[in-house]
């Protein structure tokens, strides 16, 4: 039931080159950078990721993304990641835009061994109809094209059908967590992590703070240790190296 290891090599020793993640984050909020920066060194690539955004200022999954060690993105925002538009635009990239929302519930409903599930979101458009560029070829040209899905109507309503989503391993961060995996998550970091995490075969979570087991109010627990296999205590050092994307002050 200790699902604590030694080292952040150690948490991720077992990634193999082509692996599928689901790592969590918003931004720079959330993101299990001590985790990435460990994959990073083991020198692992070919991934497909699945999350939100692929990193900003040159930190979390812009890190594997500069080394060229991202082979496809599955996620809902490119933002001012001009390194993740140059390299989806130059055809170096395969990239599967989709909605924030139906990110989210596909990522949840693979955690909860759903295999589709059907929401009006992008009905009428690319996301339903095809077309959309997974890959461009370099010249301005699309080289791989999203399909089409399958859309029903329910009391007069189109919905398109989503596939949920499966990953080999997640990559999480949480605020708290015990030695059996149960975690908290403090405001936004709540977004995509808990997803994340039930979405990976083998999920890994990287916590600022680790507490023995009962330390947490079963109430307070966000995602309960059944999603988790690893956990990483982070040094005090690791817990504060929380960056500002946009840093607003009034007058």
């Amino acid at each position: 039931m200790d699902k604590v290891v030694a080292s952040a090599a150690a948490a991720v020793g077992d990634v193999p080159e082509g692996a599928s993640l689901a790592v969590g984050g918003f931004g720079l909020s959330g993101v299990p950078n001590t985790l990435i920066q460990a994959l990073y060194e083991r020198g692992t690539g070919g991934l497909a990721v699945v999350s939100n955004n692929c990193g900003a200022m040159e930190s979390g999954l812009a890190v594997l993304l500069a080394a060229g060690r991202i082979a496809r993105v599955t996620g809902s925002y490119i933002g001012a990641n001009k390194e993740f538009a140059r390299q989806y635009l130059a055809g170096e990239l395969e990239v599967e835009l989709i909605p924030q929302g139906t990110l989210a519930e596909r990522l949840r409903a693979g955690g909860a061994g759903i295999p589709a599930f059907y929401t009006p979101a992008g009905v009428g458009t690319q996301v339903a109809e095809g077309g959309l560029p997974w890959r461009y070829d370099g010249s301005g040209g699309v080289a791989l094209a999203s399909p089409a899905k399958e859309v029903r109507e329910f009391d007069g309503v189109g919905y398109v059908l989503e596939r949920g989503i499966r990953t080999d391993f997640a990559l999480v961060r949480a605020a708290r967590g015990d030695r059996h995996g149960n975690l908290v998550f403090n405001k936004a970091t709540r977004n995509f992590n808990p997803l994340a995490a039930m979405a990976g075969k083998v999920a890994i979570a990287e916590v600022e703070e680790l507490v023995e087991p009962g330390e947490i109010d079963p109430d307070a627990v966000h995602l309960p240790g059944i999603f988790v296999q690893r956990v990483l205590a982070l040094t005090p050092e690791q817990a504060a190296d929380k960056r500002i994307e946009q840093r607003t002050v009034s007058d």
